[in-house]
Formats: C-alpha cells, structure tokens, sequence
C-alpha cells in the first residue's frame, strides 16, 4: 500500500468517527433538550425573573419580601398555632403581589400556588395559617382579589434549619404552558 493511499484511509477513517460521533452526541443532547413536557417533568426552571413580575398561568407575580421568623404571630402579637413548626425548623413568611389577569377563571376566588426553592433543587408546598394579617392563599373570602387588581398574599412554608442559608425564591408554574419562573430574592 503506498503512501497516498494510507492518507486517504486513515483521512475517510477519521471523517467517519468524527461524523459518527457528532451524530450522536446532537441526537443524545436533542432528545433531551427537545422534549419540552419531561424537562418540565423533571423539575427544571425554564426562566429566572428577579423580583418580577412575571406572569404566568394568567396571574401576574411580584416578590415583595421573603424573611425567615422562628414563630409567626398575628395582629395582637398572640402565636399563630395553626402551622405545624416541628423543633429545628424555621417559617419562612414570602409576600407576594398577585394581580389575575383577563382570562383567569374566578368562580369563588381563584387558586394561586407557589412553591418555595433552595439552590439545591428542594421544593417546599406552602401551609396556610389562619388569623395572619395578609391572607395566606388567594381565595381568601375577607380580603377577595378582584380581576387586573393587585392584590397581596403571604405564603408561609417551614423548612429546616440547614435549608435556609440555601434558599434562593419561589418558583410558579403552569402545566399547560410548560413554564417554571423562579422568583429570587
């Protein structure tokens, strides 16, 4: 075999890797990146709006506040009992500005739901608690959120204690647009 002969091999040859290898990296990275339903599945954040606002499922969020308390207490300052606060836990209380949008269904209110997040990818589902100055979730019938008006709502969730120094906002989604905005503060 002469010379010319071995370069045009070993050239066909490393084409053939190179083509074989590009190939199937695009079609393992474009099956997952492709499937818009099992990255949303898995948990994954598809945009970081700050503070906000952000709107999504036809409900416009703004971050006001997000504190850590070790006890929450309402107006004359006596303990709310109603959330369940084992020992080595903290609540963390987040304010919100809610605003439902035209197009939101609004029979007796309306649901609204945030999920608190650290930077480790722990979700946290929030509690409600009765007799807190704000209402703790947005069918509250003493204080109604109308439609395009801003209404404010607190949102209480307990995590622990090694949680805390991790966590970096709520998150809202919505299914049917397969969207997770994280609200961070």
């Amino acid at each position: 075999m002469n010379l010319s002969a071995r370069a045009f091999r070993w050239t066909a040859q490393t084409s053939l890797l190179l083509t074989l290898l590009g190939l199937s990296s695009y079609l393992t990275v474009h099956n997952y990146l492709g499937d818009e339903e099992r990255v949303y599945r898995e948990g994954a954040v598809t945009e970081v709006a700050g503070h906000g606002p952000v709107t999504i499922g036809k409900i416009r969020w703004q971050l006001d506040s997000l504190q850590p308390y070790t006890r929450l207490v309402d107006k004359e300052q006596k303990e709310i009992t109603d959330v369940d606060h084992p020992a080595g836990s903290v609540i963390i209380l987040v304010k919100v500005s809610v605003t439902p949008l035209d197009g939101l269904k609004m029979n007796d209110g309306f649901t609204c739901k945030a999920q608190l997040r650290d930077d480790r990818g722990n979700i946290w589902e929030n509690q409600d608690a009765f007799g807190y100055e704000l209402a703790t979730y947005c069918g509250d019938d003493d204080r109604p959120i109308k439609r395009n008006q801003t209404g404010k709502i607190a949102q209480v969730y307990v995590v622990p204690a090694s949680a805390v120094p991790h966590l970096v906002g709520i998150q809202v989604e919505d299914l049917t647009e397969r969207r997770r905005a994280l609200m961070t503060w």
